[in-house]
């Protein structure tokens, strides 16, 4: 790997940069697919480019191809995702790679898809294509990490947001919370919601907010899943999540009332049933990966403290975006954030990485990874490390 990344040079990331900022236009539209970006260049000049737009339609590499009005071959092909070597809702990339004699191929980093994996990379070298892999890869990664998450553990990537007080409170003593945040960061919340699969909560933000969770002030093809963790089925009726705006899902357990599951479905509502945890609840893990198997990748966890406290107990949040107000709110009965036992030092405490802050109007958003750099290398780790085809 040390030997292909010594081979890029500023021109590379210049292309790569290009290619993802292509890439990011198809952001919010190609799930199930990748965001991916392509530049064709020949001797430092562009002469084609294309981005994945959605599922079915014609992936970047064949859109830069087409787009190019010039002959392509010996040009060479910037990507920030391995291209695809199989059949899916469209034939493979690396057929007309090795068809219009593409020269060289960078490629940011490898597609972890078990379709994929490194075997693009390998038939282009055999075929004698030069490929260069690695540049900018860990931005382009990043760019990918919901994709990445969903292919390589089949559970969606779990982004956790709230908006907060300076003094960490999510509601005064009241219960009241509307609204702790500036209206710049709401329509911010908004715009997140459009860009997410499904939204979670708990039951407890239902019963104390009776809350919509629709992405409203945006224009989207689709809304997200609106998902209730409700382990006891204590969910209104008429509650305003289970109405017709969105679909919607209750995770429950087979503790709950068979006539109100039964009440439910006949409205329409989806409900799965788990068998319960140790602590009688609907078990989070067990949750996700059935969002995966239905190809939910990114979930966005709102609501109150209890499902925070979840969410982070069992080590499976993966962002935690937060909206700090410039507010004290105080009170000894007032929810923080977080609840549970907490930890016993400082010592003990979760760390949190790649800490990064910004104004958001009024307020200051706090965007942090809570898993290590460690973590995500041993995610997105591939055996495609020299020139010979294994």
């Amino acid at each position: 790997m040390s030997e292909l990344r010594s081979r890029a040079s500023a021109d590379d990331a210049r292309f790569m940069a290009m290619a993802l900022k292509l890439a990011l236009r198809g952001k919010g539209r190609t799930r199930p697919n990748p965001l991916v970006g392509c530049v064709l260049v020949r001797q430092g000049r562009v002469i084609g480019t294309g981005f994945h737009r959605k599922p079915g339609t014609p992936h970047a590499e064949v859109v830069a191809i087409e787009s190019a009005r010039e002959d392509v071959r010996g040009s060479t092909l910037y990507v920030n995702l391995e291209p695809c070597a199989h059949y899916g809702r469209t034939p493979p990339c690396l057929d007309l790679i090795l068809e219009r004699q593409i020269g060289r191929v960078v490629v940011g980093t490898v597609d972890p898809n078990p379709l994929v994996n490194g075997r693009s990379i390998r038939a282009l070298r055999a075929k004698g294509v030069d490929v260069t892999l690695g540049v900018l890869e860990a931005a382009c990664r990043r760019m990918n990490e919901v994709f990445f998450k969903w292919v390589q553990t089949g559970k969606p990537f779990v982004t956790l947001k709230a908006g907060v007080s300076l003094d960490g409170k999510i509601a005064a003593f009241t219960g009241r919370s509307k609204w702790i945040t500036s209206e710049v960061s709401r329509r911010r919340a908004h715009r997140l919601r459009s860009e997410v699969d499904a939204i979670l909560v708990g039951i407890g933000t239902v019963l104390q907010d009776n809350p919509l969770l629709t992405c409203r002030g945006i224009r989207i093809a689709s809304q997200p899943l609106r998902v209730v963790l409700d382990s006891a089925l204590r969910i209104p009726l008429d509650a305003a999540v289970l109405g017709p705006e969105a679909e919607s899902l209750v995770a429950t357990t087979d503790r709950a009332p068979a006539e109100k599951v039964a009440a439910l479905r006949a409205r329409g509502v989806q409900v799965e049933v788990f068998s319960p945890d140790r602590a009688g609840r609907v078990p989070l893990g067990d949750l996700l990966r059935r969002l995966g198997e239905r190809e939910i990748q990114h979930v966005l966890v709102e609501g109150g403290r209890g499902i925070f406290t979840t969410v982070l107990e069992e080590g499976e949040g993966d962002r935690l975006l937060l909206f700090v107000a410039p507010i004290l709110l105080g009170g000894e009965e007032a929810p923080g954030v977080l609840g549970g036992r907490g930890a016993e030092s400082p010592q003990e405490a979760l760390r949190v990485f790649d800490l990064r802050c910004r104004r958001s109007g009024q307020d200051l958003l706090l965007e942090c990874r809570l898993k290590s750099s460690e973590s995500e290398e041993s995610l997105t780790a591939c055996p495609v490390d020299s020139k010979e085809p294994g």
